[in-house]
This record gives structure tokens, C-alpha cells and sequence, in this order.
């Protein structure tokens, strides 16, 4: 006769409930899949990817225009959709003078704002190919560069700081 040693017995009771839970958390509804699966995503739709293209050829046109007008040392640029419009705040140096070259590619217009309202004029800008520039003066930092599409409007905006 063996003597069981109580603690054995209870580690191995432990083991095979921790199996046991284990294996009826990662079991299907019956269907067969595991828990955390997923299924496959749907395929982008036509639409969605001719969107994706056009905003893509816009941006190409936008940013071509730009580099046609590049001059001096460039500080920041970029391309946005209107609706989602330009928010950035620029490491500008005080003192100092910097051009910023805005186009807008597709229908409507964006109203482009500084923080504070000294180091640029608000300015129009819109969405029909027309290359828009303005001066930034910094005379205070941090200064914020804001253009927002207006309702309705539609396509993408690039733009580019270089220094003056």
C-alpha cells in the first residue's frame, strides 16, 4: 500500500481543471472556430478605392505645383484632405521670416488662420489650383497654422514653409 502525498494530488487536481477551463474558453458555439478569430475582412469597394485614387492623383497634382514655386530652405510641408484641413505649429525661429505656399486641388475653398494673429493675414484660399502665398513674420512663438475647408468643400490641400 502507497501513502499519496496530498499535495501531489491536489497540484494535479489543479492542472487538469486548469485544462478543463482552459479548453471550454477557446471552444466555438459549436461551429468549430476558435474564440479571437476572426473572419475575413470585406474587399475595399470600388468606390472607396476610386476615392483613394483621386485623392492620390490630387495630392500628386498639388505637390508638383508646390515644388514649382519651392524657394529658400524648406521648413514643413504636407497634403491633407480639405474636410480634414492643415493643423501644425511649425518650429519656427523668432526673428526670422518664413513663406508659406498653400494649394488646393478639387471644389470650395479653405480659410487658413494663424495663432497668434500677427505672424500672418488670414487668407482665402481656393480649391481651384491657384498657388496662394503668405508671409509668417515671427515676432512671438509658438505660432499655429490652421485651414479649414469650408462646408461643402472637397479635394485635397498641400502646403510648404520655406524660409524667406
Amino acid at each position: 500500500m502507497t501513502n499519496s502525498n496530498p499535495r501531489a494530488w491536489i497540484a494535479g487536481c489543479v492542472a487538469a481543471a486548469s485544462a478543463l477551463l482552459l479548453t471550454s474558453c477557446t471552444s466555438g458555439s459549436g461551429d468549430g472556430a476558435a474564440v479571437g478569430t476572426t473572419s475575413p475582412q470585406p474587399s475595399v469597394s470600388a468606390s472607396q478605392a476610386a476615392a483613394e485614387a483621386r485623392e492620390k492623383t490630387l495630392t500628386d497634382q498639388a505637390q508638383a505645383a508646390l515644388a514649382a514655386v519651392h524657394s529658400g530652405t524648406m521648413v514643413e510641408a504636407g497634403a491633407e484632405r480639405v474636410t480634414d484641413g492643415i493643423h501644425t505649429e511649425p518650429t519656427f525661429r523668432r526673428g526670422r521670416t518664413y513663406k508659406l505656399n498653400l494649394v488646393c486641388f478639387g471644389s470650395g475653398s479653405a480659410r487658413v488662420t494663424f495663432t497668434p494673429a500677427s505672424a500672418g493675414a488670414k487668407t482665402e484660399v481656393p480649391c481651384d489650383q491657384s498657388l496662394v502665398q503668405q508671409r509668417i513674420t515671427v515676432h512671438k512663438l509658438p505660432i499655429r497654422i490652421d485651414a479649414d475647408g469650408a462646408e461643402g468643400s472637397t479635394g485635397m490641400i498641400a502646403w510648404q514653409i520655406d524660409t524667406a
